[in-house]
């Protein structure tokens, strides 16, 4: 596999410039898939690598796309700090990891990049005091914090947090070793981006406007975009708008996912779909409480398949916590009764 090449991005992203997409964003030949091992990493700015949850088997497994050299790990949904477990080896023995800087007179001595990496690993261990340190100093590390195989491997072990703060965190570094400052110029270079005919440049930009519009970088223009590209006719490319739409999340990105879940003709893209609403992405629980009445209705709506029923009561557990049989007599049963709580 490649090395990969680290960048020097300016705050602007430099709209101008052509990115280099990692690989770990191109399918496997004759797939149209994201296979299990990555490799290389950006190299000019508006390129990237998602670090992202990548379902290959919904219902009792997540697979995760973790960086440089490193092999999907499996985890089960629902359980995100146990996640975090599997990564710790990267980093050393947790008990004995040195302790976030806890002044910011001490992070100042460090580099930036050495900061983000710092932060960003402690935010991981829940460590008091780092994800508000990244929130205050992200914006000074445009254009002197690097990609490079660490960064890819925390940022995507912040974005299986349980905790969403942490998972911002991860969001926060990833755009700013990206060369992507939240402004109306790295937007609209995403914007060009998104339409090219370079199917790598494409599905990177899709990934990246979701981060965007997760900061607030005109989410309602971000989330009009991804949804348009999910009626694409190229499978891979259907499945990273609904990976954006799941960074992006709120509430307003619910019901397009719903419908992929139940319309999307490829079986990978309704899974993504039921993956984003039941675990991964960007949802408070609150909002993905609102797709369980849907949810219940295609547990055995005619018109979808045994695999995308079963699909759906994994969602309905995921986001509930109750623990039902896969009937949709009792999951109603439980709904009618619990719904006003």
């Amino acid at each position: 596999m490649d090395a990969p090449q680290s960048f020097s991005p300016e705050p602007s992203g430099q709209p101008n410039a052509a990115p280099v997409v990692d690989s770990r964003l191109r399918p496997n030949p004759g797939s149209g898939t994201l296979g299990p091992d990555f490799d290389s990493a950006p190299t000019s700015p508006g390129e990237g690598a998602p670090s992202v949850p990548r379902a290959r088997s919904f219902g009792p497994v997540l697979a995760i796309a973790i960086g440089v050299l490193l092999a999907v790990l499996v985890v089960t949904i629902g359980s995100a700090h146990a996640t975090w477990n599997r990564f710790a080896h990267l980093f050393g023995d947790a008990a004995s990891a040195p302790s976030a800087p806890k002044e910011s007179r001490q992070l100042d001595r460090l580099k930036p990049q050495t900061q983000a990496e710092t932060l960003l690993e402690q935010a991981v261990r829940h460590s008091d005091g780092a994800v508000d340190q990244i929130s205050s100093r992200v914006d000074r590390w445009q254009g002197k914090v690097k990609w490079n195989p660490r960064i890819a491997t925390l940022a995507t072990a912040a974005l299986n947090s349980s905790d969403m703060r942490v998972r911002e965190s991860g969001i926060e570094v990833e755009l700013a070793a990206y060369g992507l400052g939240k402004n109306a110029a790295s937007l609209g270079y995403l914007l060009r981006t998104v339409e090219s005919s370079d199917h790598d440049q494409k599905i990177w930009a899709l990934w990246a406007l979701g981060l965007m519009g997760n900061r607030g970088v005109a989410t309602d223009r971000v989330t009009q975009v991804l949804t348009t590209h999910l009626k694409d006719s190229d499978e891979d490319s259907r499945h990273w708008a609904v990976q954006g739409l799941a960074l992006v999340g709120g509430i307003q990105t619910i019901g397009a996912l719903l419908r992929i879940m139940h319309d999307d003709p490829s079986p990978i893209v309704r899974q993504d779909a039921a993956c984003s609403l039941a675990q991964s992405g960007m949802f408070t629980r609150d909002e993905r409480l609102t797709a369980v009445p849907q949810l219940l209705s295609y547990s055995d709506d005619p018109a979808l398949d045994a695999q995308t029923h079963t699909w759906a009561f994994q969602a309905l557990t995921d986001i509930t916590h109750q623990r039902l049989p896969n009937d949709s007599a009792a999951w109603r049963s439980w709904y009618e009764s619990n719904r006003n709580e």
